[in-house]
């Protein structure tokens, strides 16, 4: 009998290692799945918030891909994210393709553009390959506005829903639990690999990683490509649950949502900016209700928790997260929870 336990054991925790999540992870998921069938979290506004939050801190994963680990800040972040939020969109309405495969256009089409954007960008270092990624997001912005035949503009182009109109946004929710924990795992099995390891290094000292055979430009497309292609497939999954697009997604103002939540969860964890984006929607969400008479007053209040991150954690909430592991390491739950 204890060895069948021991068996059943050591297959969840294989389970769990194949899915890149700790016990503590997992518990973490569990609580997502069922909180909202209990009251107040059951409230239909309040499961927007978490839908939203969802999808901003999937966004952040793939936006940290790049920030964290090949140290490329991608400034057209949102743009990205728009425009395979406007692809899925447009093919779903004029050729009538089911949502799904809809999806599957708008990450493609986010991966093609990532992969040209990053082809002539990458060659560069700093500042200048950043600048780039910023340029292009603002004419996709650009577009966006200007072509009215396409996307309506500031009108706003009304897309197909998942559900039928109406519906409580708990049908919405699970699906955007599954693209969370999708996204997660396509980026921590490439973390965790070979590829994984030459973004690392590419993204701690580039002249090293030279030395060291590998090729920087290659990887940096690599993964840059993959961070615009998850991009695009989560803003597809907005689009169909919102609704209607204007081009104010694709705002420089929205990427910096990203990496507010990407660097207070922590650069180069990809789980940390996940964690935070429920907190931070929330408090952007009663900023919103309560101040829409100061309109940036966010923007304002990011910077500020940006600054306060630099100057006492760097690392953001995963380095405290790693002190209180660290501290209490010696505890046998302690321990099986985060191993």
């Amino acid at each position: 009998m204890a060895n069948e336990y021991d068996v059943q054991k050591k297959g969840i925790a294989k389970f769990l290692d194949y899915l890149c999540l700790t016990p503590l992870g997992a518990i973490g998921f569990l609580i997502l799945i069922i909180f909202p069938l209990f009251p107040p979290f059951n409230q239909d506004y309040l499961l927007r918030w978490f839908i939203l939050a969802a999808i901003m801190g999937a966004g952040s994963m793939a936006f940290d891909f790049s920030a964290g680990y090949i140290a490329v800040v991608n400034f057209g972040f949102a743009a990205f994210v728009g425009l395979g939020a406007y692809t899925s969109g447009i093919v779903a309405v004029r050729w009538g393709l089911p949502l799904p495969v809809a999806m599957l256009c708008g990450a493609l089409t986010s991966a093609l553009l990532g992969l040209f954007t990053g082809a002539i960008s990458l060659r560069m270092r700093g500042m200048f390959a950043i600048c780039l990624t910023w340029f292009i997001g603002i004419a996709l912005m650009g577009l966006a506005i200007k072509m009215v035949w396409l996307t309506r503009g500031m009108l706003g182009l009304q897309v197909p829903y998942f559900f039928p109109s109406g519906v409580s946004n708990l049908y919405y929710w699970y699906p955007v639990l599954g693209l969370s924990l999708i996204t997660w795992f396509i980026l921590k099995r490439m973390a965790r690999s070979h590829m994984g390891l030459a973004f690392k290094a590419i993204g701690q000292n580039m002249d090293a990683a030279k030395t060291s055979g590998i090729n920087p430009t290659r990887y940096r497309i690599i993964n840059f490509t993959v961070s615009c292609a998850l991009a695009g497939w989560i803003g597809a999954f907005y689009a169909h649950f919102i609704g209607i697009l204007t081009p104010d997604f694709m705002h420089t103002a929205k990427t910096v949502e990203f990496l507010v939540i990407a660097y207070i969860g922590g650069r180069g964890t990809l789980w940390g900016g996940f964690a935070v984006a429920f907190p931070f929607i929330w408090f952007t969400e009663m900023l919103r209700s309560n101040f829409d008479s100061l309109p940036g007053i966010n923007l304002l209040i990011y910077g500020l928790m940006l600054i306060l991150i630099m100057i006492f954690y760097a690392g953001g909430m995963a380095q405290f997260f790693q002190y209180l592991v660290d501290k209490y390491k010696d505890h046998p739950t302690i321990r099986w929870l985060t191993t």
